[in-house]
Formats: structure tokens, sequence, C-alpha cells
């Protein structure tokens, strides 16, 4: 039987994954990039893309752990700062994750798998691709993805309105990338700091273009103080990032008295609606071509969700393909390959969303106790890696009632 053609247009974390996936299944895949990998290695800075365990294992499992060496992030910090009180901590604790994360900025990780892709067989092209050019693809290949965030053809896939919480952006964002960060004591972790009212700061160790690093990204209410950086250089987004430090978490500033910008493209500042998306979208000649990763489900970042979710939608994606065996990719198989993957992604969404609205008196609850209670902070630290769990415990009050109780009443009886 001849080779099955498959063309994933968009060469980020779930396209070049998948692709490099489908060539060890023996599938004829061509990849469609609008960038060199010597433009994006020379370009800005796109993501914060902390990635845990499970994701890591489906990169392993592909061969694509190459950076051993890299920063790991062992732990997962917590602390609420009320912005009334600087320099007070209403809750603090930090625990270590059960595997390691690890974050490589995609400057030096898509060039890498891009290579490891061409070299494995897979055909890459480069071209800025719009709708003729999907139409040619699904001419020239049996199944066409579309993991590409942006552009005219992500705009192709309309808002799901019944999947969609909100319909406008809810953080300004900025990431800095910086060197000269003090270490953390103990081991390396997410710095997570939550203050009310204002936004969401929080910091990890990575590897840049020039080595080891530490990355900063900042979430703040529309509107805020800490929505406050369009139109800044390089140096005055670097300063507005200190100062917003030096006014709510001291803590943090200490750390970045030395700090300095890795490169002029180390900064990224802008916002988006966190929207979940149609997955099959046909096209003017009646073909159909599926999204995948964050063209379908777009979260907010301040889970530290999306390269996570893009790993994860490649490894399903992936186990659809192969389990279809040599039958017609329908727009039915389509729909049902997304649908196996939103099984998943559904949970990711309705949490992400939870931590971008206040936090109701439950989850400051459990938040306090994880302070006294080592199993509440693993729980919470371990839900990054598979936020599914947080259902089970975390996300109403009942839940939260009974697991609370649960681990006071062992608590009590020993």
């Amino acid at each position: 039987m001849s080779q099955r053609s498959i063309t994933i247009v968009g060469a980020g974390q779930s396209g070049l994954q998948l692709a490099i996936g489908l060539l060890a299944e023996g599938y004829a895949v061509r990849l469609v990039s609008n960038r060199t990998a010597e433009e994006i290695a020379g370009g800005r800075v796109s993501s914060s893309q902390c990635m845990f365990g499970q994701a890591l294992a489906h990169e392993a499992a592909l061969g694509l752990d190459l950076w051993p060496d890299a920063p790991k992030v062992e732990g997962i910090a917590f602390t609420v700062a009320p912005p009334e009180a600087p320099g007070v901590k209403a809750i603090n604790w930090a625990h270590p994750l059960d595997r390691p994360a690890q974050s490589i900025d995609q400057r030096v990780k898509f060039p890498a798998l891009m290579e490891v892709f061409t070299s494995r067989g897979g055909e890459l092209v480069f071209e800025d691709a719009g709708v003729e050019d999907l139409e040619r693809y699904t001419q020239e290949s049996e199944l066409v993805l579309v993991a590409a965030g942006k552009g005219e053809i992500a705009r192709l896939f309309e808002r799901d309105g019944e999947r969609s919480l909100h319909d406008a952006p809810q953080r300004a964002l900025a990431l800095t990338y910086v060197h000269g960060m003090r270490p953390r004591e103990e081991y390396s972790a997410v710095n997570f700091n939550l203050i009310p009212g204002v936004g969401e700061y929080f910091t990890f160790p990575a590897l840049t273009v020039s080595g080891p690093c530490d990355i900063r990204v900042f979430e703040g209410i529309p509107g805020g103080p800490m929505d406050s950086w369009q139109g800044l250089s390089p140096e005055q987004h670097l300063a507005k990032s200190l100062d917003i430090l030096g006014a709510y978490l001291p803590w943090e500033a200490e750390r970045c008295t030395d700090v300095r910008l890795t490169d002029d493209l180390g900064i990224l500042q802008g916002r988006f609606a966190p929207t979940v998306r149609r997955p099959v979208v046909t096209l003017p000649s009646g073909r159909t071509v599926l999204g995948m990763a964050d063209v379908v489900v777009l979260n907010d970042p301040i889970t530290g969700q999306g390269s996570n979710n893009a790993s994860k939608c490649a490894a399903s994606y992936l186990q659809s393909i192969v389990a279809h065996g040599d039958r017609p990719y329908t727009p039915e198989f389509q729909q049902a390959t997304f649908e196996r993957y939103w099984d998943y992604a559904q949970f990711v969404a309705t949490w992400t969303n939870a931590m971008l609205a206040p936090p109701p008196e439950h989850v400051l609850t459990l938040l306090g106790a994880a302070a006294e209670i080592p199993e509440i902070a693993a729980r919470f630290a371990n839900g990054f890696d598979f936020p599914p769990d947080f259902f089970e415990w975390f996300m109403d009050p009942d839940s939260a009632q009974r697991y609370l109780g649960s681990l006071q009443g062992a608590t009590s009886r020993a």
C-alpha cells in the first residue's frame, strides 16, 4: 500500500510534533511554515512555553528531548499578595513537582525540530498559506490540518459560542526574558503571585538563544495598573516590569535588582480573548480542513497550558489518525478527532477561565490550607501537569469541602 499523504500548515509546537510523529508511523508528511528556521531563530519571542511532565513525555517518545542540560522547573510556588499591603504574603507556600517541567525558547526549539523533521524524511515548505493554498493542499494530500494560530486561514475557523465563555480579552499580557535574576532558594519553580484586583505575575527558569534565562509573565486586569505595556521601547518595557514588582511584589523585585533583557526581541505584549472554535472548515471547493491546538482551543496563558495543550493535541490527533487506518478522512472523522481531544481540553479551558475570575471562598480556603497541609500543595502543583484532576477536589465548593475534610480528619486521627 502506498503512503498516505498529510499536509500540516503551521510549524509550531503542535504542527512539528504531529508531523514528526506521523513520519515515525510511515506517513508522507508535508509541513508548511511561513518562516524559515533562520527567521524564527532571529525573531521575537512568542511564548513562555513551560511544559510539564506529560507533554515532555510525548516529546521524549518521539526522540525530541534534545535539551537534557537545560534549566529544570522543579516545583510550584504560590503567593497571594494583597495590593493594599505591599510586602505582605497573605498565602505563601511551595511544593516540588512529581516530574520537572522545562521551558525552551521557541526560537531555539522550532529550528531544531525542523531539522529533525527534514532529517527523518519530511517535506518542509516555506510559504504564507492562504485559502487558495489550502485548496491546493487538499487536492494534493488526503488530509490537511491547520496548526497556524494567526493570519487569514486561522480566521476561517468560527467561534463556538456554546464552548467559549469569553468574547473579549481578560488580561493585558506581557513577557520579559531576562538574564541576571537571582535564583530561587530551595529549588527552581514557577513562582506564581496573585495580586487580587490587579493581576498575576509568574516567573520561571528557561533556555533562550543566549543561554539560561528567566521568563517573567505579567497578566494585568484590563484597565488596571498592570495594563500599561503598549508603545514601550525594550528598555521602557523592562523598567515598567521592575516598577510593578517594586509596587506590589517586593520579594520578587529583590530577585531582579541586576536583571537585563536577554535581547531586544525578548519582550512581548498583547491581549486576546480565550476562544474555542469549530474545528472543521469547509473550503469553497467543498473540501475540508481540520484545525488543531491554539487554532481551535485558545486559552489565556494564566495557567501555562498553551504548549502543553499543543503537545497533547498532537499526541491525541496522532493516535486518532493512526487508529483510522486506510479509511477516508471524512468530515465526520475530522470532527471526531477533535472531540477526542476536547474530552481532555475542555477541562483545561474551564479551569483556566476559572483562574481568570476572582477566586471564590472555597478556592482561597484550599490554597490557604496548602501552607499547612502538604498534600494540598502537592496536588495543586501537579495539577498543572494534568488539569482534569482539579475537577475532583478544587473546582466546586462541595468537592473542596469533602476533600479538605478528609485530609483534616486524617490529620486528627494521626
